[in-house]
Parts: structure tokens; C-alpha cells; sequence
């Protein structure tokens, strides 16, 4: 068997599974959001772990939505605050200003709306291609300072807003008035909840190390952390992606453990890792990771 140094080095777009290669490896085209030590950018891999592509970001930026036509819109931090689209000439496309102190996180909606989720205030708002505001959504949360109120927001089918609150380390799903018709608050710096076809809640659980599928109940149906793949180091977890196989694909954001372990992997329901990205020259902190052109 291979030391776990020369996995990690080797094996960057490799299957594993536990400490040992796969048969099968597994590659994939990837985009990610660097944030920490390394620059704030973004950056794009192709399935042979070259960089295709990259931009540095205005200001603080830690969430993307990398779209079909190879545009990208993420939310920037800074003052002005806001969400823009860009196109891969880095030409701004589409760009809008919000009022409120900072948003990090958005969402490119199916009807071409874009979802902001907005700071101080906490809530989500809803804007069309032509920056008018068409929905403005509440959000529940009892953090204070607006900088960890809101990380990433998804729209749902029926028409309610999924919520992830870092700070306070909850999870809400909240309708058009803002209500709160469901949540999870058992865990640390939740970064992104996905809701799953079978009803129930895939969440990024933060600092605590672990990735949970929540049933409406609340009953965890399904977990991996740690003790399932010693190897990956799970620091942080900080993005969520559900792949047309099934399988997930997750964002381990590595603050302070900077060189170690797996940057993301993608993992069965049966907690097989069947790819991982540890490339540590190349990054050394990652917050989102999304696979491109999953089919």
C-alpha cells in the first residue's frame, strides 16, 4: 500500500477509496473559490488538474454559481456590495449593487433571477435581469454582527427559501413572508443546506467536521465525518454539491490546517471517497468547489 503523503500528492484527481487508489479514477473539471492565506480568487481546472482559467475578485468573495453558457455571477463583500455575472473575457455582464453592509452568498435562479443573500438586515432578495428587486424574503437568525448572518441561500421548489446561518449554526427553510416552516440548529458554521429529492436536508456542518442528511423530523438519516475517511482531515465543511449520480461532492475549507488532507472530495452513499482534490501548491484554502459539466 502507498503511503498516505503520496496519495495525496499523486492521486489529485485520482479515485480513493479509504488509503488506496481506485481501479476506475474518477476525473472531473472543477471551479473553486480560494479564500484564507491564498488570494481570493477564482479558479478553473480541467479534468487533468491544469488551471483553464482564473479571476481575482474584486473584494471578499466565497461563494459562486458557475452558469451553462461558462458565465459566473458570486457575490462580493466589499464596499460597494453586491453580485455581478461575468463572462470568461472577465467583462462584467450583469451587475447589481445592494444597500445592505455585505452579501456573500448568491444564487442564479431557473427564471433568470438572481437570489442575494443579504446582510444586516438578514434576508433574501429576489432580482430580475434588469435590477429591480421582485421579492424580498426575511430570514430568522440570531446572530448579531451581519458578517456571519447568511452564507449560501437556495430557492426550492415550493417557491420557499433554504438558508444556511454560519453564525448561529442553523439551518431554516422560510416561506414568502418569511416564516420559518422548518429548521436544524445542532450544528457549527453552517456554510450550505441542500434539499434532497426524498424531502430531506443535506447540511454542511462547518467546524463540526461532518456532512448530515436531516429528515423533516430531524432525525439524522445519514452521516460522514471524520472517523469515515481519516485521511481527507475534514476541517471545515463549507460546500455542498449533489451529483446526477447521486454521489456529493463537498468543499473541506482548510483554515489553519493549511497543506493537509483534501481541499474537496466526492463521496457515495455508501461513504465510498471516489475522488478528491489536494493539490497544495496550487491552493491552500478553498471555501466552494463545484464539478462543471456534470451530466
Amino acid at each position: 500500500m502507498r503511503p498516505l503523503n503520496w496519495l495525496l500528492a499523486a492521486c489529485v484527481f485520482s479515485g480513493v477509496a479509504g488509503s488506496s487508489a481506485a481501479a476506475d479514477p474518477t476525473a472531473h473539471r472543477i471551479m473553486f473559490a480560494e479564500y484564507g492565506k491564498g488570494p481570493n480568487r477564482l479558479v478553473e481546472l480541467g479534468a487533468d488538474g491544469k488551471v483553464t482559467w482564473e479571476h481575482k475578485f474584486p473584494s471578499t468573495a466565497v461563494i459562486f454559481d458557475a452558469l451553462p453558457n461558462g458565465h459566473v455571477i458570486y457575490a462580493y463583500g466589499g464596499k460597494p456590495t453586491g453580485v455581478q455575472e461575468i463572462d470568461r473575457d472577465h467583462k462584467v455582464i450583469w451587475n447589481y449593487e445592494s444597500k445592505c453592509p455585505q452579501v456573500l452568498g448568491s444564487r442564479r435562479l431557473p427564471n433568470g433571477n438572481t437570489l442575494l443573500a443579504e446582510q444586516g438586515p438578514c434576508r433574501a432578495v429576489e432580482v430580475d435581469k434588469d435590477g429591480k428587486v421582485v421579492r424580498t424574503t426575511p430570514l430568522t437568525t440570531t446572530e448579531k454582527g451581519y458578517h456571519l448572518q447568511v452564507r449560501n441561500v437556495h430557492k426550492l421548489a415550493n417557491g420557499n427559501v433554504l438558508a444556511a446561518h454560519e453564525g448561529e449554526g442553523a439551518v431554516r427553510e422560510v416561506d414568502a413572508d418569511g416564516k420559518v416552516v422548518w429548521e436544524y440548529a445542532k450544528v457549527e458554521n453552517a456554510g450550505e443546506a441542500v434539499r434532497l429529492a426524498n424531502g430531506n436536508t443535506l447540511i454542511a456542518c462547518g467546524t463540526q467536521k461532518r456532512i448530515i442528511e436531516v429528515t423533516p423530523k430531524g432525525e439524522v438519516a445519514w452521516e460522514f465525518g471524520p472517523k469515515d475517511a481519516p485521511e481527507l482531515n475534514l476541517t471545515w465543511i463549507s460546500s455542498l454539491q449533489v451529483l446526477k449520480n447521486g454521489n456529493y461532492v463537498v468543499g473541506n475549507f482548510l483554515r489553519g490546517q493549511e497543506g493537509k488532507g483534501a481541499h474537496a472530495f466526492e463521496v457515495t452513499r455508501g461513504k465510498k471517497v471516489v475522488w478528491m482534490f489536494a493539490d497544495h501548491k496550487l491552493a491552500q484554502s478553498i471555501t466552494t468547489v463545484r464539478v462543471l459539466g456534470d451530466k
